[in-house]
């Protein structure tokens, strides 16, 4: 068989994205024809720069949830004879599947573009669930911070400027480090930080529904069961069902993720709710008699939501770049993971001579940020045009 020229190697590509490509069509034509009743979401279909970005970050969502129909080949298999191989290469005599290589073989002989395309799952598992739970933590101590002030406040910021103190990269490496995984440091971290969201979502139920107590009682008591029910999953991996766990490599990506990025959510945070405070409908609501929660959970915040949207996905890119130099240092990940960051560090040895092993989920890494930066630039302009 001969090799693919450049033709068909693009035409294949093109050809096993076509999942991704009608689901960003039906996105689009859906999105765009209720734009109007869609709030800040449809207005970014208003924006060219927004609207660039959204289908950049689109794409490799409908990647992730598509990647095994889309990749060709077992992202971890080995095929005899294909070691570095070219762009386009075809498989030896006899192997049943597919007949190429389409981005070609890296240095133990593994499809490069099965490997980019199950790189986008492992970096879309982590990175939108990491920054949510950073937000939540953020969210849940920089509001009473900045409301309350005092004491409370001073503590706070105290503890998140130590942290934001701290080199990034450098507490990466010494969370994720053996001597201190043993320690059992991480799994401390993750049973204070999991236990916030759960804060978080029982504050907003109570102080919402007080004046309904068969409705708060209702989704507060949903929201502990199904919390305790994660938590114990997610931080302890007891989960007595069974069903929710967490391999304690990526518990440890996960929570140094969160504890690095939710010192900055909360000056964030607390900065909005300085300035919010003061405004005109939070002095009605204290003059109606609402609680200090109620205040900041559905005056402040839901007026906050324009700046903090706009980060949040700022806070991905930025979040799916240190994963990819976790994964490059060959730290918190297993070897054989496909995630770019490994996949970058494995290919740069014989970078000269083959790049395209590590070009390839490089290029990849690039496009989901250059996307995120794009939508969040789209979702700041038109939230400031509210």
């Amino acid at each position: 068989m001969e090799p693919l020229g450049w033709g068909g190697i693009l035409a294949g590509i093109a050809l096993r994205f076509l999942p991704v490509w009608i689901g960003l069509a039906a996105t689009f034509a859906i999105s765009i024809a209720f734009k109007r009743r869609l709030g800040l979401y449809g207005k970014i279909f208003d924006s060219t720069v927004g609207m660039i970005g959204l289908g950049m970050v689109l794409f490799w969502v409908f990647t992730a949830l598509f990647a095994g129909m889309i990749a060709t080949h077992d992202p971890l298999a080995v095929v005899s004879g294909m070691k570095n191989a070219k762009l386009g290469s075809p498989l030896p005599e006899g192997f049943a599947g597919y007949p190429h290589y389409l981005l070609g073989g890296d240095n133990l002989a593994r499809d490069v573009f099965s490997r980019m395309v199950m790189g986008a799952r492992e970096v879309l598992k982590i990175a939108p669930a990491a920054t949510l739970f950073a937000f939540m933590v953020g969210i849940t101590l920089g509001l009473p911070a900045g409301y309350f002030g005092g004491t409370l406040d001073m503590v706070l910021s105290f503890l998140a400027n130590l942290v934001l103190a701290f080199p990034v990269i450098l507490l990466f490496y010494l969370l994720v480090t053996p001597e201190i995984v043993e320690t059992g440091i991480p799994v401390i971290m993750a049973a204070v930080l999991f236990l916030l969201p759960i804060l978080f979502l029982v504050l907003l139920w109570n102080s919402r529904y007080r004046v309904a107590p068969m409705q708060r009682n209702v989704l507060v008591a949903v929201t502990l069961v199904v919390g305790f029910w994660l938590y114990a999953g997610l931080a302890f991996d007891a989960d007595p069902l069974g069903l929710i766990s967490m391999p304690a490599n990526l518990l440890i990506v996960f929570v140094s993720v969160v504890f690095v990025n939710a010192p900055t959510v909360f000056r964030i945070v607390r900065g909005l709710t300085l300035d919010i405070k003061t405004r005109d409908y939070v002095a009605a609501a204290q003059t109606r008699g609402e609680g200090p929660w109620y205040i900041m959970l559905w005056e402040i915040l839901p007026n906050a939501r324009g700046p903090l949207i706009v980060d949040f996905c700022l806070r991905i890119g930025y979040t799916t770049i240190l994963l990819g130099t976790l994964g490059f240092f060959g730290l918190g990940v297993s070897p054989e993971s496909p995630d770019w960051g490994s996949t970058i560090n494995e290919g740069r040895r014989l970078l000269s001579v083959f790049p395209h092993p590590a070009l390839v989920p490089a290029l990849a890494l690039m496009s989901l940020v250059l996307g995120l930066n794009l939508l969040a630039d789209g979702l700041r302009e038109e939230s400031l045009r509210d």
